[in-house]
This record gives structure tokens, sequence and C-alpha cells, in this order.
């Protein structure tokens, strides 16, 4: 054999080594925790079918609540202490809380969501499997998927005695897809809870890729921009007694929004609806109106809607403050007012913290023969509960849920059930290791 393929043996043998040194790290605790996800897998299959077929929709009070009482129930059999709230206070069914503490290692909060955007009056009502691993249904993904996940690595843990000393609490929110008002009281739970724990988990379903993760999301706040002017004949537009009317002065102040701020990494403000002329009449949820004008009347009003994301509080802050000094510098005799909601989702910014542990995620991820895993780019992935977790816990992470699928919040949604067993390995062993090793920040 020549010196280059004798070379060539030893490198191949050293990547071998390699290869096994990395997966023997696992330890006997970890084996039996991915026994344990293997052994339950087919139950939590059931049990995910079985929640997507009742209709949780937000407004849905009675269908929310009945998933939760589903869901209670296996969390009571881990040794949970468990608790469905009342949101009569803020219109919805409330949320699913469980607590369990230990003496070890960091505390946990792990988030899900009971609802899904799909109401009673929606098409898509009960799953349907397209092959042996791709289920479509209302909230297969977002996120009934994620809360079956949350479940199946509890049992695992439980199962394999590592939950014994661990501290952790779980919500699943009653309001995620359309939040309660107000917000403060809607989300009070949840904040409370981030305020208690040093590691937040999220298991919605981040951009569908299972190479990716979630480290940071996108704030949404709404705005509403209301102009006036002066009404007239047509042909007295632009005279300095009638100046320009509302509807230019709207089309100036979007125009600028653009000009100013569409280049602004991972920043948006879309104005989604608008109406201008004579007379205008939005409904209450600011979704439709009528408008009456004349094309030789000068417009007296028009209003848009709009939302806002930006991927951290400061960005937020800058975007307002602009927008605000653009609707300020008026037209000839028009008025303009910028109202924003602070009913919004916070952004939850990208933190050393969130990075490090999207170390430890990758590491075990690699550890388990799953591969690799990245950040996903904020603008692939939406607004969501574990936002409410910024500033208060020292790590968090979202995107741990049931991915591989597509189509969220259409009648197209559909997940791949393949990535249940995986996230729930990943997530039962991430949070083992975090407790050996006292990691909290």
């Amino acid at each position: 054999m020549s010196l280059k393929l004798k070379f060539e043996k030893i490198i191949i043998l050293m990547l071998l080594s390699f290869g096994t040194c990395t997966l023997a790290q696992n330890t006997k605790m970890e084996k039996s925790i991915v026994k344990s996800v293997d052994k339950n897998l087919p139950a939590s299959i059931e049990l995910l079918k079985k929640t997507v077929n009742i209709n949780s929709g937000s407004l849905n009070i009675e269908g929310v609540r009945k998933v939760g009482e589903i869901y209670k129930a296996e969390l009571d059999k881990l040794g949970f202490t468990t608790e469905l709230t009342s949101g009569e206070e803020y219109g919805r069914a409330g949320h699913l809380i469980a607590k369990k503490e230990g003496k070890k290692g960091p505390k946990f909060l792990l988030i899900g969501h009971l609802d899904t955007v799909f109401e009673l009056d929606s098409p898509l009502q009960e799953f349907s499997m397209l092959n042996d691993s791709i289920m479509k249904g209302p909230g297969v993904a977002d996120m009934k998927g994620g809360d079956v996940i949350i479940i199946l690595a509890m049992k695992a843990l439980k199962e394999s005695g590592a939950l014994d000393d661990m501290s952790v609490e779980i919500i699943m929110t009653g309001d995620e897809e359309k939040s309660g008002s107000p917000i403060e009281l809607s989300k009070k739970d949840l904040v409370e809870g981030a305020k208690r724990a040093d590691i937040a988990l999220g298991f919605e379903n981040g951009d569908n890729n299972p190479k990716t993760i979630v480290v940071s999301r996108r704030g949404s706040e709404d705005w509403q921009l209301t102009v006036t002017g002066k009404p007239a004949h047509s042909s007295q537009i632009f005279t300095e007694n009638i100046g320009a009317g509302a509807i230019y002065e709207t089309a100036r102040i979007l125009n600028e929004f653009y000009l100013q701020l569409a280049k602004e990494n991972d920043l948006t403000f879309n104005p989604g609806f608008i109406l201008g002329g004579t007379n205008v009449a939005p409904n209450e949820d600011l979704t439709g109106g009528t408008a009456f004008g004349k094309n030789n009347v000068v417009a007296q009003k028009a209003i848009v809607h709009g939302d806002l994301r930006a991927v951290s509080p400061e960005q937020l802050q800058k975007a307002k403050r602009i927008m605000k000094e653009i609707v300020s510098k008026n037209y000839p005799k028009t008025l303009a007012e910028l109202l924003f909601d602070n009913e919004g989702y916070p952004p939850l910014a990208q933190t050393e913290g969130n990075m490090r542990l999207l170390e430890h995620f990758n590491k075990v991820s690699q550890n388990l023969g799953f591969g690799a895993v990245e950040a996903v780019n904020p603008r692939n992935a939406g607004a969501a509960d574990i936002s409410f977790t910024s500033g208060y816990v020292a790590m968090a992470l979202d995107g741990l849920g049931l991915t591989g699928g597509s189509g969220d919040h259409t009648v197209e949604e559909m997940g791949n059930l393949n990535t249940v067993g995986v996230q729930a390995k990943i997530t039962a062993v991430l949070m083992y290791r975090m407790m050996q090793q006292n990691i909290k920040n």
C-alpha cells in the first residue's frame, strides 16, 4: 500500500472515530430519554390527531377549553400541578398552566398555545393524511404539534427519572392567534411565568425548516393613520384656500414611509387597508368599510390601517419616531394623526444568551444524529407568545415545534409527523444537560 493510501486510510479512521465519540457522549440517562420518546411516539401521534379534530379557534371558548382539558389530563399524569385559568376578564378561554418544582438547575418555561386561526366557520375542521408522514389539518403545525411535543418530552424526562429534580413551568395560552383585550391581562400569566424562569423554550413551528431555530422574533404593532382635508370643487385643489386634499396627503405620508424606512433591515410597515373620499365609514375592526367620493370633489378624509414589525425594541421606537415626524409635515390645508396600538406583540431581540442556548441546542441535535441547526432569519417567522419573555429570561429559543410542513394559517396547513419525535428528543436531552450542568445564563 502506498504512503498516500495509508495516510488516507488513517484520516478516514480518525473521522469515523470522531463520529463514534460524538455519539458516545450520550449518557445512559440520555439513551433512556430517547428510548422513552420512541416508545410513546405512537400514542402522541394519536393525541395530536384527536386534538386537531377539535375546533379550537380563538373565539371558540368551549373548544379551546376542551383541548386544554385533554392536555391538562396528560400533564396531571406526569405529576404536574395544573390549572385551566379563566379568560373572562379579557374575552377569551384562558390558559393551561402546569408547574413542577425541582431542586437542581435552571428554571424552565415551556410555551405553547391551545387556540388556532380556524374558527367554526372554517372549511378545514379535521385532519387528513397526505401520505404516511404528512398530516394536513387545522393547527397541526401551529401549534398543536408543538403542544404534543412538549407533553412527549416531559413524559420522556419523567420515565427516565430526569424530571424529578427539574423546575418546569408550562404555559399553553388560549389566545395566541387572536389576543384578548386588554393585553396586559391576556398575557399576565405568561409575563409572570417569564419572571420566574431562567430559560424559555417556545414550541411554535418557526419557518417550517427542521434545520433552523428561532433566536429572535419581530414584534408586531398596529397603526392607524387618519387624514383630513378641506372639501371643495376639484377645480380649486392646490389653491391657497383649499390645499391638497386628504388623499394627496395620505399618498405623501405613505410614500415617505417607504423612502425613509424601507431599507431598514428586518423592519416592515404594511398599509393593509385604506379608505378615502368625501365620506368614509370603516368597519369597527378596520377590515373593510365604505367610502363615497366623486372625481370632481377634493377628498375630505382618508383612513389607513397597517402593521409595524421590528426586530428589537430600539428599532421599533426609531421607526415610530420617524413615522410621526413624517406625519407632522402636512401638505397645505390638511391634518394627519398617527396612532399606534400598544396592544401588539413586543420583539424578541437576539441576545448573547439566546445565541448560547442555540449552541447548546445545536450540539444536542448533532450528538443525537439529527444534524446541525442554525438561527432562522427573523423575516421568516412572525410574532409569537415567547416575545413576552423578552427582558425577563436569560436565554430563549422558539421554533421547537412540529415542522417540515407548509401552509400555516391556511386550509393547506400541514406538518411532517416525523419531526415530532426528533423535536421531543432534542428538547428533553437539552433540558437534561442544562440541568446537569446548572446552565442558567
